[in-house]
C-alpha cells in the first residue's frame, strides 16, 4: 500500500477530534458532526461509540483529553515522493500547484515510466506558452463567473468568435485533450482548447444571462463475458460513470452504464475495444453506430 493506515480516514477524524478536546471546546454532539462531516456515512455508528466508551482511552468523560497538543498529520517521505511525481505531469502543472515543501524531494516515478498504448497520440501540448495562456484564461473565467472572448479553428482552416459563458472544462482520456464547454447565443459549444487561437476575459456575466447546458443524458446496457478480466476492465474503464452490474451466470453480467451524449463517441470507442467479450444490448441508436463504425472499417480493410 502506497500510504500506511495511520495516515487514513479514520485517523484524519479522530485526530479532528482530539484537537477540539485540547482546545476544551469538544462534545457530545460536536464528535457526531465531525464524524458524519469528514468520515464515511456509517461511522457515525462506530467511531463515537468507541470514543465515548473508552474502548479508544483517548478521551476522559468530560470531553477533554490527556494529550496536550494538538495532533498532526505529517506526511511519510514516501507520500512526498507520490506528490511530487504527479505535480510532474504537465497535465497537473496547468493548475499552477504548489511545490512548496517539495522542492527538495525525488519524484517516485518520472513520465517517460509509461507507456500509453490506448489513446490518441495527438494530445494537447500541454508545454505550448500559447496553449498555457489560453487554459489559465479560461480557468478565470470559470472560477470568476466571468465571459469569454474566443477565437478559435475548426478542422477545415475555418475560423470561429464567439462571446460565451463558459460552464467547464472536460479532459478526454481517449483523446489526451482538454476541451471548454459553453454556451454562445443559446448555441452549446464545444471547443478543444488547443485550437483556441485567441482568448480573453469580457464582462461578467449574469444570473439571467446563464443558462443551463442541456445535459443530454442516456443510458448504455451491455452484457459481457468475464474472460481476461473484462470485468475487471470494464469497472475500470467506465469508473467515472454511474453504473448497475447483475452477475446473470457465472462469467456472464449485465452492466448498465449511464452516460452523456457528448461522450459517445468516446464511449463508443471503449467499448469496441473489448471486441466480443462485450455485447451491446441498447439503445439502439447506439447499436447502429457501431455497425456504421464496423462497416467503415471493413470497408477501408482494416
Amino acid at each position: 500500500m502506497l500510504f500506511n493506515e495511520i495516515y487514513g480516514k479514520y485517523f484524519s477524524v479522530v485526530a479532528d477530534v482530539l484537537k477540539e478536546a485540547v482546545n476544551g471546546t469538544l462534545s457530545g454532539p460536536k464528535i457526531a458532526d465531525i464524524v458524519r462531516e469528514k468520515a464515511f456515512a456509517e461511522s457515525v455508528l462506530n467511531i463515537p461509540a468507541a470514543l465515548k466508551s473508552g474502548e479508544w482511552p483517548l478521551l476522559l468523560p468530560d470531553m477533554t483529553t490527556k494529550i496536550q497538543n494538538a495532533p498532526t498529520m505529517p506526511l511519510t517521505t514516501l507520500q512526498k515522493r507520490w506528490m511530487k511525481a504527479l505535480l510532474s505531469d504537465p497535465r497537473v502543472k496547468l493548475f499552477s500547484p504548489s511545490v512548496e515543501g517539495l522542492e527538495d524531494v525525488e519524484p517516485l516515478y518520472t513520465q517517460d515510466s509509461f507507456t500509453y498504448f490506448d489513446r490518441y497520440a495527438d494530445g494537447d501540448p500541454y508545454d505550448d506558452p500559447a496553449y498555457i495562456e489560453h487554459f489559465h484564461t479560461i480557468l478565470t473565467a470559470l472560477r470568476e463567473n466571468r465571459k469569454l472572448s474566443v477565437k478559435s479553428e475548426g478542422l477545415r482552416k475555418t475560423v470561429h468568435k464567439w462571446i460565451c459563458i463558459p460552464h467547464r472544462m472536460e479532459y478526454s482520456e481517449k483523446d489526451d485533450k482538454f476541451r471548454l464547454i459553453a454556451m454562445a447565443k443559446h448555441i452549446r459549444l464545444t471547443v478543444n482548447i488547443a485550437r483556441v487561437s485567441k482568448c480573453s476575459l469580457a464582462d461578467p456575466w449574469t444570473p439571467d444571462e446563464r443558462q443551463a447546458l442541456n445535459r443530454r443524458d442516456d443510458t448504455l446496457v451491455l452484457e459481457l463475458i468475464d474472460e481476461r478480466n473484462a470485468l475487471e476492465r470494464t469497472m475500470l474503464h467506465f469508473s467515472h460513470l454511474e453504473k448497475e452490474t447483475e452477475r446473470m451466470e457465472d462469467n456472464r453480467y449485465r452492466v448498465t452504464l449511464r452516460y452523456q451524449r457528448d461522450d459517445e463517441t468516446e464511449l463508443l470507442i471503449r467499448v469496441l475495444s473489448f471486441g466480443p467479450l462485450i455485447r451491446v444490448i441498447s439503445p439502439e441508436r447506439f447499436i447502429e453506430k457501431i455497425r456504421e463504425r464496423l462497416n467503415k472499417q471493413m470497408s477501408c480493410g482494416l
